[in-house]
């Protein structure tokens, strides 16, 4: 048996390398035939708007992922999102003092208590993920009107140092690009290296298995749905400080982008399968595919249909290569 558990990692892995490598030839073959027909594409400047712009999807990517490796969902993102970024946006409008990183961990707080409550909803009350993150979604879009009365808190309502975290830079970088960055390690390190992070793939992969070992799914459940949500909340700052603006439906049916980078990176819907490399490709051809059809005059009403028949197309490609697998691991555990 632990034959066959060796020879099922080794596949996954090895198939996993595999579907990484076909979709970094898609995204170079895709980059090469955007440049010939608008040479501006690669140009220095819109590679970094490009890149600058996908990196809040790929923060939300990544608590995504743990969310999906557990077999769950979360809808609710777009929502914890703009009510962390409205909170923080009022409090640096009627305090300007405020220190930037002040605003930040107010997001995240924001965004990990309601990562908590829903974390709850679905490991001690057990409500279906997919429920419980569409009632919360509601529950927290209607905060944010709430907290606002409606109103919006534009540009010149926030102090210049707190829209200064989208636009200035460290190290040359970007700051939404060296975040982005710094929670990838981050990230890397938990899932790859740790016992919890171990854990969550543990129990994406076979819930009851994971229980019986001495895993405490409960606790598993509640922690990625909590990580969700701090990086919903520390989004909801870094997206008011780049646009300037909140707004009561902020970021609203954002969390479908999110997901479709996740699928685009081979997590897989199942559960269990996921890897940070993946969605980091998924946000990118995400990323290009917004910045690319614009600048080759697609028509608006074409791209969101091409953009959904690539993720079709992966999704179906995710299943056949899936399949695969499951069969020539039957194969073998016949031999």
């Amino acid at each position: 048996m632990p034959e066959y558990s060796l020879q099922r990692t080794s596949a996954g892995a090895s198939i996993a390398k595999f579907r990484e490598l076909g979709l970094l030839v898609f995204i170079l073959l895709l980059c090469v035939g955007v440049q010939l027909r608008n040479p501006s594409f690669l140009t220095l400047e819109n590679i970094n708007d490009m890149v600058t712009n996908t990196a809040i999807l790929s923060i939300l990517a990544v608590g995504m992922m743990l969310v999906i490796v557990t077999r769950g969902i979360d809808l609710s993102i777009g929502a914890t999102l703009a009510l962390s970024g409205m909170i923080s946006a009022m409090t640096v409008s009627a305090y300007p003092d405020t220190h930037p990183l002040l605003a930040l961990l107010l997001g995240t707080v924001v965004g990990v208590v309601s990562g908590m409550i829903i974390g709850l909803l679905v490991s001690k009350a057990g409500i279906l993920p997919i429920i419980a993150t569409l009632g919360m979604m509601n529950a927290f879009r209607g905060m944010t009107f709430m907290v606002s009365g409606g109103k919006w808190v534009s540009a010149h309502q926030m102090p210049d140092s707190f829209k200064a975290i989208a636009t200035s830079s460290v190290f040359g970088l970007n700051t939404l690009i060296a975040i982005a960055i710094v929670i990838y390690l981050v990230f890397y390190y938990f899932i790859t290296y740790t016992r919890t992070g171990r854990q969550i793939y543990a129990v994406g992969s076979n819930p009851d298995s994971a229980k019986i070992s001495g895993i405490n799914n409960d606790k598993i459940l509640w922690l990625v749905y909590t990580i969700m949500g701090g990086l919903s909340g520390l989004a909801g700052v870094l997206w008011v400080s780049k646009f300037a603006s909140a707004q009561g439906d902020t970021a609203s049916g954002y969390e479908l982008s999110v997901i479709a980078a996740c699928v685009l990176g081979g997590v897989s819907i199942a559960g269990g399968s996921g890897k940070i490399s993946g969605i980091i490709l998924g946000s990118i051809l995400l990323g290009i595919l917004n910045n690319a059809l614009p600048l080759i005059n697609v028509s608006p009403f074409w791209q969101m249909g091409i953009q959904g028949s690539i993720i079709l197309i992966a999704v179906v490609i995710n299943a056949l290569v899936k399949r695969g697998v499951d069969r020539n691991n039957l194969v073998r555990r016949r031999i």
